[in-house]
């Protein structure tokens, strides 16, 4: 019989891992929209350190300096989801320990430069592939990542040529083409 009390240390062990950190920025467009400078994300399938793996690997992948491992975290739930799946399981654990066992037993505790040597090779083998299949998704098209890239969303779809499609400060100006970025420009 279960008890109705489970103590929160019983729980987490029987309900995957957790994968935890902390917003580095204590300002920005991504503090606005957390509720906290702390988040946790529970995992169900995934153990907690492959999804440090799984958030490192992706960081690998796709390296934007000053987005948050929270926008990352996302990845990793929908890898965990999909992770229920035995085979998709199989394939994401036996790619984290080629990736720690290439690196003598401990991939995370390398830096940059190594990580980045011992996950290359992987390139266009299933692991690797699953994981930057994913990424590309659910990386970029969550809330937080918005805010990192300056994108409004959908209230900037179909509004972007009348109200300024360019404000993003993190594209380089484009030049202007000689009738203008506009329909109604003149040419000037």
């Amino acid at each position: 019989m279960n008890s109705p009390n489970l103590s929160r240390r019983v729980f987490l062990k029987a309900s995957g891992g957790v994968l935890a950190g902390t917003l580095a920025f204590a300002s920005g467009p991504i503090a606005l929209l957390a509720p906290s400078r702390s988040w946790a994300l529970s995992l169900d399938t995934l153990s907690s350190r492959q999804g440090e793996m799984l958030l490192a690997i992706t960081r690998q992948m796709f390296p934007h300096p000053g987005l948050e491992d929270a926008a990352y975290a996302m990845v990793v739930k929908s890898l965990d989801r999909k992770a229920a799946d035995a085979s998709m399981h199989a394939l994401l654990k036996e790619g984290i320990d080629a990736l720690d066992a290439s690196a003598a037993g401990d991939w995370l505790a390398l830096d940059d430069a190594g990580r980045l040597q011992h996950l290359a090779p992987m390139a266009g083998q299933p692991f690797f592939e699953t994981v930057r299949g994913d990424a590309v998704v659910s990386l970029y098209d969550n809330s937080l990542a918005f805010a990192h890239f300056g994108y409004e969303g959908a209230q900037g779809d179909g509004g972007y040529l009348t109200k300024g499609f360019n404000d993003l400060d993190w594209l380089p100006e484009p030049p202007k083409p000689q009738a203008g970025y506009l329909p109604f420009e003149s040419v000037g």
